[in-house]
Formats: structure tokens, C-alpha cells, sequence
């Protein structure tokens, strides 16, 4: 049985252009396009207190929608983009690709973070600095994760989390050909000066004791 998701509806819009999309946000929607799968790419209006809400809802790019609108064939979508209003930071144009359960998209999923009692830096006074919250994995369109999960088990001070450290979901892997770093384990503010005098210290008593003897 094909998985079901989260139906998303729109109006299919005649007009194209500016003109049509400030018509459009006149009157209380906003515009939209959806493109992919070898199609002509449609444009919409979406009732727009209903996308603010979704939008707040979270997850909204990395959730699978099934795009409804009279006169146009039902739809598997994922929305690529949202353009925002600069000032009130609200949505003026979203635009959706067509795709497919087997179809592979790149996505940006959240990080969480496991197990911080478990972690001896921790422990110890060290600092959990997350360098990524969120990593751009390459998934299957209809098994996208919720989250990806990191374990602090046994992590002490100055430990460092990769992404090749990090257990993907089945059918993910990293978009990027690296392997970056998700997070490390910073030593304690007090401890790291510590560290950093005592490492002057001893070029000092280095450089020192290598110095021809003054006569």
C-alpha cells in the first residue's frame, strides 16, 4: 500500500508574471509553482494563512506533499524554496518540485543530540559545541528521516564528532564528499587557559634553555 502524506492544497493560477502574483497576494494567497517529473511547470496560488501555519509548524522542506488543485492531477511534491518578505519575514512565493517515493532529493535534516550523561567531558565541565545543527543528507523521497541521531557515549574533552562517526537512516548518505565535523567537545573556559599557559610556559623554558649562555 503506498504511503500516504500530508495533502497540500492549491488553486491552479492563470496568469503568470508580477502582475499576476501581486493580484494573487491581494487577494489572500500566495503564489507558487511546481515543476519536475518531464512537465510543464504550473503555477498556483495557495491560501495563505494556511501556509503560514504549516510554515510554523516546521519541516516544512523536508516533508512529502500530495499537491491537490481542480483541474490538476494529484501529486507527489516537496517544496525547493520559499521566498520570504525581507522585513516581515513572510512568505510571498513557494515552489514545489515534483517527485516520486524512489526519487532522491537532497534535504537538510536536524541533528540530535544523545546520551550528554554518558559523555565524560561532559562530566567533566566541557562544552557540547554543535558546529551543525542540521546536515545535508541524500535520501530516498519517500523514507526521509525525521532526524539523524549522534551519541556522546564515552566522548571526553576534545573529542570530535564527524559525519562518518554518525549512523545514517538506510538509503541516506551525506551530500557533501567530505567528512565534516558535526560537533566537538570544547574543554572548560578555565582549563583551556590553563592549557594555553602552561604551553607558553614551556616554550619559554625552551627557548631558554636553547639560548647560547649570556657572559
Amino acid at each position: 500500500m503506498a504511503k500516504e502524506h500530508e495533502v497540500l492544497e492549491a488553486v491552479v493560477r492563470t496568469g503568470t508574471g508580477k502582475g499576476a502574483a501581486r493580484a494573487a497576494r491581494r487577494q489572500g494567497f500566495v503564489p507558487g509553482i511546481v515543476y519536475g517529473d518531464g512537465k510543464e511547470p504550473v503555477a498556483l496560488n495557495l491560501d495563505y494563512n494556511k501556509l503560514l501555519t504549516r510554515l510554523r509548524k516546521g519541516r516544512f522542506h523536508s516533508t512529502l506533499f500530495t499537491l491537490k488543485a481542480e483541474g490538476l492531477e494529484e501529486t507527489t511534491v516537496i517544496c525547493r524554496g520559499v521566498q520570504r518578505d525581507v522585513v516581515k519575514d513572510l512568505p510571498t512565493h513557494v515552489d514545489f518540485m515534483r517527485t516520486h517515493d524512489n526519487s532522491r532529493v537532497k534535504l537538510f535534516i536536524h541533528v540530535n543530540f544523545e546520551n550528554q550523561d554518558a559523555a565524560p567531558g561532559l562530566k567533566k565541565g566541557g562544552t557540547l559545541t554543535i558546529v551543525r545543527p542540521e546536515v545535508e543528507l541524500e535520501v530516498l523521497a519517500g523514507n526521509i528521516p525525521d532526524h539523524i541521531t549522534v551519541d556522546l557515549t564515552g566522548l571526553n574533552i576534545n573529542d570530535v564528532v564527524h559525519i562518518n562517526d554518525v549512523k545514517l537512516p538506510e538509503g541516506a548518505k551525506s551530500a557533501l564528499d567530505r567528512n565534516f565535523v558535526i560537533a566537538n567537545i570544547a574543554p572548560p573556559s578555565g582549563l583551556a587557559a590553563a592549557d594555553e599557559a602552561a604551553d607558553e610556559a614551556a616554550a619559554a623554558a625552551q627557548a631558554a634553555a636553547s639560548a647560547p649562555d649570556a657572559k
